[in-house]
């Protein structure tokens, strides 16, 4: 009865989550100029859109920023988790702490408009930076490096450091234990982090819209505009490109750390049969 009622509402939660999806995926391929009523199939949208030049712009900066923030807050992650893990005392460590959480429990509206009156400060005392694709990306990174830094944490958290007090001893220094040893281990860890705060920056709207300019439009905004104005069949192609762009973006990602989770298993079976096989001899 639990099995059944457990799979019960598996089920109603996948239909929830992805129903409305589908759905807008299906109509994206409508003829009707009507949202809600089918007129048969056709890709005439996604001419459209093709010929947009504020959707193409929109996507394209979008896909900058995204990639942009993902690579800088995996970076930044990473040294952020590497201090909270292995340096477990050093003055600050509470505060630096508490900042690296705090993007996570405080609301996105106030975090974009602290963001926004810092910049404007800055720009009122330096004359920079003036709101843009700059100011969008600061700030996606900003809560973006939190989510990336809660992910490789809790990855160094389960390492086993005699692999790397190994390694040292047999001469390694600290970057070559970092690059030979810690980095292949947490590997798996870093393309997660890569790909949530990928998707979390493609579709960010709050702290984009108090951070954007003129000119600096990503496709969120750009969707959220024309949906004000009324539910248009563009919307519908242009939500169904980015589901696409991220769908195959995260199986791609799933298949990579597939792979190396399986060839990682392959070397250590590989390496305890050696270790056996040198035993007996």
């Amino acid at each position: 009865m639990d099995s059944r009622l457990g799979k019960t509402w598996l089920i109603a939660g996948y239909v929830f989550l992805y129903v409305p999806i589908l759905t807008l995926i299906i109509f994206s391929f409508n003829a009707s100029k009507m949202v809600t009523l089918w007129g048969g199939f056709s890709f005439k949208w996604y001419g459209v859109i093709a010929h947009d030049s504020e959707v193409v712009n929109g996507f394209f900066l979008s896909m900058k920023i995204a990639l942009m923030t993902a690579t800088a807050s995996v970076v930044l992650g990473t040294l952020a988790a590497f201090a909270m893990v292995r340096y477990k005392s050093f003055f600050g460590r509470t505060v630096f702490f508490s900042h690296i959480n705090a993007p996570l429990v405080v609301p996105e509206v106030i975090t974009g408009l602290s963001l926004l009156l810092f910049f404007v400060m800055c720009e009122r005392l330096f004359g920079m930076p003036e709101r843009g694709m700059f100011t969008i990306w600061a700030g996606h990174t900003s809560f973006g490096l939190s989510y990336a830094a809660v992910i490789i944490q809790s990855r160094l958290l389960e390492l086993d450091k005699s692999l790397e007090e190994a390694a040292m001893d047999l001469g390694c220094r600290p970057f070559q234990v970092f690059y030979l040893v810690t980095l292949p281990m947490i590997a798996q860890s870093l393309m997660a982090a890569w790909l949530l705060t990928f998707t979390i920056s493609l579709d960010d709207v709050v702290t984009t819209a108090f951070l954007s300019g003129p000119g600096s439009s990503t496709l969120p905004l750009v969707i959220l505009s024309r949906a004000r104005l009324g539910l248009d069949p563009t919307v519908n192609a242009i939500a169904t490109i980015t589901v696409a762009v991220v769908a195959v973006g995260v199986v791609a990602g799933s298949l990579w750390m597939s792979r190396q989770e399986r060839r990682r298993a392959a070397e250590q079976s590989a390496a305890y049969r050696e270790g056996m096989q040198a035993m007996g001899a």
